[in-house]
Formats: structure tokens, C-alpha cells, sequence
């Protein structure tokens, strides 16, 4: 049991950072392969932005991410559920302004045959 949570919360934390590199890399296609249908980024401001929104933005490189070091993570497992909770630095220019964002994200995931899926994450500041 607890191996089985040891590798679960390792698995949701490979997926979070294959998210963040894979905004980096503007690879949407992958991304759209570990985020949920209904997948919503909650933004500093508290803006809610569906998928296909954020996607577009970072196709058109309104939104553009350059690099991130990762500052703290935590995972909590709860059977095929899992909050992540991930501190960042994150280098980005989010609709004009360029900025090394400290960025806390929080992310409920869901195991689907085998695989962690990204549900939604909600971004603040920390």
C-alpha cells in the first residue's frame, strides 16, 4: 500500500513538470494528452481560462514561458485522487509584461487507466 502511494505521488509529480516544461516547449498537442477535456487554469488575477483558451495563447505567444526552477512540491494521494502543490519560479511573459513569477500551483489530478490526469490548477503567488 504505502509503495504503491510512494510511486503514485511520483507519477503526479513526473506529470506536473512534464506540464511546466511542456508550456515551455509550446507542445499543446502533448499537453492536451495529460489534461482533462474540462481542464481550467485559474490564473494570478483569479481568471478563470478554459483549455482551448490557454492553448491559443500559448500557440500566439501572448502567454510565453522561457524557464522554471522548481522551489517546493507536495503531494497528497487520496486513492485515484492527488492535490499537487508545486512552488516555481517561473520565467514568463504573460500578456506583455515579462516577469520571474513566483508562482504556487494547485492541482487536482485523477487516475485513469494507469495514467495521472490534470484536472485543473489554480495559480497564486507565493
Amino acid at each position: 500500500m504505502e509503495k504503491d502511494k510512494t510511486e503514485d505521488s511520483s507519477q503526479v509529480l513526473d506529470t506536473t513538470r512534464q506540464l511546466t516544461q511542456l508550456m515551455i516547449d509550446r507542445n499543446t498537442i502533448e499537453l492536451n494528452r495529460i489534461l482533462d477535456e474540462h481542464f481550467t487554469l485559474t490564473h494570478i488575477t483569479g481568471y478563470v481560462q478554459s483549455k482551448k483558451e490557454w492553448f491559443s495563447e500559448i500557440e500566439s505567444e501572448r502567454m510565453k514561458y522561457y524557464a522554471y526552477s522548481e522551489v517546493k512540491t507536495s503531494v497528497t494521494i487520496d486513492k485515484d485522487k492527488a492535490v499537487f502543490v508545486g512552488q516555481n519560479l517561473l520565467d514568463a511573459r504573460i500578456w506583455g509584461t515579462r516577469h520571474n513569477w513566483r508562482l504556487q500551483q494547485t492541482m487536482d489530478l485523477e487516475k485513469r487507466n494507469g495514467k495521472w490526469v490534470i484536472l485543473k490548477s489554480v495559480a497564486t503567488t507565493f
